[in-house]
């Protein structure tokens, strides 16, 4: 695969670090991680505030942090509800932090980021099950969080991705108001069959998410009680995307999931859905959270405000 001469730069600075999650402990990859994105992800952007929620739940709680940017007016506000990537194993709110606050300066919105189970200690359908009931706990609670119902958007990034079409195939089901769904490069098919899609091979050892690490989230990510088939494990699965939320599907060309976020793009399509797909040639996954090393990052920020600012009617 080609890469852009940018990503070419990251990618041999990243070959050359030589630092693999499997030669990692469980806590150690996680801490890994989140010390990683504080690097790539540059200069933490300034909010008006930060809260720190719990969301309380059937039988556990959410951590979950609501930005609002400076020169929001007070008051139930459009909101983007984010939930943070890592391959349903790492990450957390401090891990994607630098990321919201970009996305919500750039939109202009509220945006809320919530936290889920990770596995090995609760394998999938766990954060589906989180990302759905913390959705729905959300709208019915809109005033504590000073969200306007009438224009909440989701979104997030490879596992938050997955996420994310989750909560749209949930919110469509459940009757819960919602105007967009923000799927970046998203997980979207975890069948064994799903192996041999192109771009597993052509990208398998791209790093950051190279073939040996996606089987390592595999190895974490599902027990013998997660069903590839169930639509919350693989929503490409979904009987029909039919009335779903309007979405954004960003793509990246030298990622190994590419092919199953073309596909969702166009079966959302296919189904009837309104789809802005945005492809980025030559960028690898993960370039969301590179804001301090790609020019690509910033483009995508701005792509992304661009549509919530949209589907959100936000002026000004």
């Amino acid at each position: 695969m080609s890469l852009t001469t940018e990503v070419a730069g990251v990618v041999a600075r990243m070959r050359e670090a030589d630092i693999a999650f499997a030669d990692l402990g469980l806590a150690d990859a996680r801490q890994f991680y989140i010390d990683t994105l504080a690097k790539s992800g540059g200069e933490p952007v300034p909010m008006g505030q930060t809260v720190e929620h719990e969301l309380t739940l059937d039988g556990r709680n959410l951590g979950a942090r609501r930005y609002r940017p400076d020169g929001l007016a007070e008051g139930a506000a459009p909101t983007l509800v984010y939930f943070h990537g890592g391959g349903w194993v790492l990450g957390d709110l401090e891990s994607h932090d630098r990321v919201c606050r970009q996305l919500a300066r750039r939109a202009g919105c509220q945006l809320v980021a919530v936290d889920y189970r990770l596995a090995p200690e609760h394998c999938l359908p766990a954060s589906s099950d989180d990302a759905i009931a913390a959705y729905g706990y959300l709208v019915e609670h809109a005033a504590e969080f000073d969200i306007d119902v009438h224009r909440l958007a989701v979104g997030g990034d490879s596992a938050g991705g997955h996420l994310s079409a989750v909560v749209a195939l949930a919110a469509r089901d459940a009757g819960w108001p919602l105007a967009l769904q923000v799927l970046i490069y998203p997980a979207t098919d975890l069948r064994e069959a799903a192996r041999s899609y192109p771009s597993k091979g052509r990208n398998a050892n791209v790093p950051p998410l190279t073939a040996e690490l996606m089987a390592w989230f595999g190895q974490r990510s599902v027990d013998a009680n997660t069903d590839p088939l169930d639509w919350r494990v693989s929503p490409i699965l979904a009987d029909t995307l039919e009335s779903t939320a309007p979405a954004l599907v960003i793509t990246a060309g030298a990622d190994v999931l590419m092919d199953e976020g073309v596909l969702y793009a166009a079966r959302l399509a296919d189904d009837g859905v309104d789809v802005d797909h945005a492809h980025y040639p030559g960028v690898i996954h993960g370039f969301i959270e590179m804001q301090a090393w790609l020019a690509a990052t910033s483009d995508l920020m701005d792509r992304i405000a661009a549509a919530v600012r949209a589907h959100l009617a936000i002026t000004g």
